[in-house]
């Protein structure tokens, strides 16, 4: 490595971030650009560990090593390539992924791990910036066209990959705008929309033709697709969210966080329309869903879900001007270093602070909701529930009621943030015919087809809610049995 010592030498460093007071006044990005200095010792701390564990954390098997060693020798360029070679979407993850990567750095045995992620944005930034990334269109067509279903992480990888490959690559996607979860799901102070655009436009410069407002099923259907192209990939990704069978569920003001989180990309989206608005506008950019205003503006929150979507609505509802929010979570709060039953490498089930948690907001853990109670119009106005125990029982958790724990909060808005239950169970899926398994997620074999010839699955449709990281690297490995599966028929 470039400083067999850095580890030794230099303590780990966060990005800087804006003010709290500042950045809950807008939608911009919290985290800011790491300086050039610090994040050359950044880079010195990646050890000459002899096994990088780091390659086993990250499904990419991105090359982490080697461009850490790149970045401290002041070698962007060879730094963007190898980033590259295993990575369509750096800036993505950069950005998003949680960084199992970092999980199991050899260097967090003892001591705090390689700021790997942040490592990773600084290269892509650097590269777009210094404007190394350009248009790579393929040099010859096999003219073989594949259909890709749904435009999230999964099927962008897989739809740059074969068009690399030559193949003629259509993405459908149903709503109004490319990108699935990254567009509407992700709120923009974890990243903007523009770093989501600056990729499109590579990638349509590169040939890949994008159809929006598209329900394939109902506007495109299954028919359509068997005719018109040689290969499909479903890849639209596990949108079921989990409910609340609780009474009171009916309730107004009750609502899933993918609800909630699109209105507000929506509004971010018309406003960042409307300031770059000219003659030819298209009108549609500047059109928000007709779906009834979902608002934290002086409402009491209460948030249902201690993941990422819960965190992502807590960030929200802060800049939306809530007058108090709290984030409830079934299971107990996380210890603040490993427990002994989770040894490196593995991912630590630490306690965590996002930067959301760091604007504000009450974490309640241990706790299940019974009811949600309303007014005489229908509209929710508390949340009833009880502490819980945690208890196993031949390796299966249940929760338990403690005595005497139940309590009851004003409640004007909920969000359910409990995850998601598998793919929607389209129209689409049972046209096609393609089987389901036993999780009600789309079946494959080990070449990532389905039981129907010609149509194969990746990502979140596949394998359930997950990260991106696992995304991006589905949707590549797809793409290679895809091409095999085409290239054997030209």
């Amino acid at each position: 490595m470039g400083k067999p010592t850095g580890f030794i030498e230099f303590a780990r460093s966060k990005p800087p971030s804006r003010p709290v007071s500042e950045r809950t006044g807008d939608y911009r990005q919290v985290y800011q650009a790491f300086p050039v200095e610090e994040l050359t010792r950044q880079a010195a701390r990646c050890m000459d560990c002899g096994i990088p564990f780091c390659h086993q954390g990250c499904p990419l098997g991105n090359l982490i090593p080697d461009w850490n060693d790149l970045v401290y020798k002041n070698n962007w360029r060879a730094a963007i390539e190898r980033l590259h070679q295993t990575n369509n979407f750096p800036e993505f993850t950069g950005l998003l992924c949680p960084a199992p990567c970092e999980g199991s750095c050899v260097l967090g045995i003892n001591k705090e791990p390689v700021t790997i992620k942040s490592i990773e944005l600084s290269i892509v930034d650097r590269a777009f910036d210094e404007g190394w990334i350009v248009p790579e269109p393929p040099v010859t067509r096999t003219w073989k066209k594949v259909a890709v279903i749904g435009s999230g992480p999964a099927g962008l990888a897989a739809a740059a990959q074969l068009n690399r490959a030559g193949h003629s690559v259509t993405v459908f996607e149903r709503s109004d705008r490319v990108g699935g979860l990254l567009r509407y799901g992700i709120p923009e102070f974890k990243m903007e929309k523009r770093v989501l655009d600056r990729r499109l436009a590579l990638m349509t410069a590169e040939g890949v033709a994008f159809r929006t407002g598209m329900n394939v099923g109902e506007d495109v259907t299954a028919q359509d697709l068997r005719r018109d192209f040689d290969a499909i990939l479903l890849a639209a990704g596990a949108g079921h969210p989990r409910d609340l069978a609780v009474a009171g569920r009916q309730l107004r003001g009750v609502h899933f966080a993918m609800e909630f989180l699109t209105q507000q990309n929506r509004r971010c989206n018309t406003d960042a329309a409307k300031a770059r608005a000219t003659d030819d506008t298209d009108s549609a950019d500047l059109v928000l869903s007709d779906q009834e205003p979902i608002t934290a503006a002086g409402k009491h929150v209460v948030i249902i879900g201690g993941g990422d979507t819960g965190a992502d609505c807590l960030g929200t509802v802060h800049r939306q001007g809530a007058a108090s929010v709290s984030q409830l979570e079934l299971l107990p709060a996380p210890p603040p270093q490993r427990a002994e039953d989770n040894p490196w490498p593995l991912w630590p089930n630490i306690f965590r602070t996002s930067s959301a948690h760091e604007e504000g907001g009450d974490r309640v853990y241990a706790v299940a909701t019974t009811e949600f109670t309303g007014d005489a119009s229908g509209h929710v106005r508390a949340l009833r529930g009880h502490q819980v125990s945690r208890v196993v029982t031949d390796g299966r958790p249940t929760f338990e009621p403690l005595a005497g724990s139940a309590f009851e909060m004003k409640a004007d808005l909920v969000l359910l943030a409990m995850g998601f239950a598998g793919p929607e169970k389209s129209r689409l899926l049972s046209d096609l015919k393609v089987a389901l398994n036993q999780r009600g997620t789309v079946a494959r074999d080990d070449q990532w087809m389905t039981n129907v010839p010609g149509i194969f699955t990746a990502g979140d449709m596949q394998r359930g809610q997950s990260l991106i990281v696992w995304a991006i690297d589905d949707g590549r490995r797809a793409a290679a049995a895809m091409d095999a599966y085409l290239t054997k028929e030209i």
